[in-house]
Formats: structure tokens, sequence, C-alpha cells
């Protein structure tokens, strides 16, 4: 699977969750580039790679190129990765965080998780 070589990767691991965090709308090259402190032309190396493993999509916005995460590969990824967790029972959704920050460490979303 070349999702998982492209992720193995820590520079591309950290730009595409740099992109997974920044939703649907993507970022800027040049704006994930200063995030992660990399070189122009080292990042466009690392999301080519990405691209390539269908995991990202690059679009031209004005003088920009977009990246997204790809979610459906996401999805799909993940889906292979747990396809057969737990011994082929059915396993148990852990709790989501609500997306704001009453999630933390005490609370009671945290201590269903345990």
């Amino acid at each position: 699977m070349r999702a998982l070589g492209a992720l193995a990767q820590e520079h591309r691991l950290a730009a595409y969750r740099q992109l997974v965090q920044a939703g649907p709308e993507g970022m800027a090259a040049g704006v994930l580039a200063q995030r992660l402190g990399l070189a122009a032309s080292s990042l466009s190396f690392h999301l080519a790679q990405l691209v390539h493993a269908d995991l990202i999509v690059a679009r031209r916005q004005g003088r920009s190129i977009v990246y997204s995460a790809d979610f459906t590969a996401m999805n799909a990824l993940m889906g292979f990765l747990t396809e057969n967790c737990c011994g082929g029972v059915s396993c148990a959704p852990v709790p989501a965080c609500p997306p704001d920050s009453s999630c933390m460490p005490n609370s009671s979303c945290m201590k269903d998780r345990t």
C-alpha cells in the first residue's frame, strides 16, 4: 500500500497531519512549509509523494497551490488498518471528544476512555 510507505517518512507524516487538521479547505504550500520549518523545494518533494499515494489533493488558488487531505482515502486507510482488529469481534467505539476544549484530561469524556 503506497499510502503507508508515504507516511513512513517523518516530514510527510507531519505535513499530512497538518493537512488533516486544516480540514477540507486545506492549506497553501507556503504556509505549510513555514509551519513545518521546511524549505519550499523539500516540501514540494514530500507533497508530490503524498499526492502520488492518493492521500492529498492539490488545487490552484490564484498564485498559490493549496493542498488538502483526501478524507475518503484517509478513511479507507483507517478501515484497512482496523479491518481485523479485536480478533474479528466488533470493537466498541471510543467516545469522541466534542470539537470544543471541554474534553480535558480530567473530564468525563476522557474518563469514559479508560
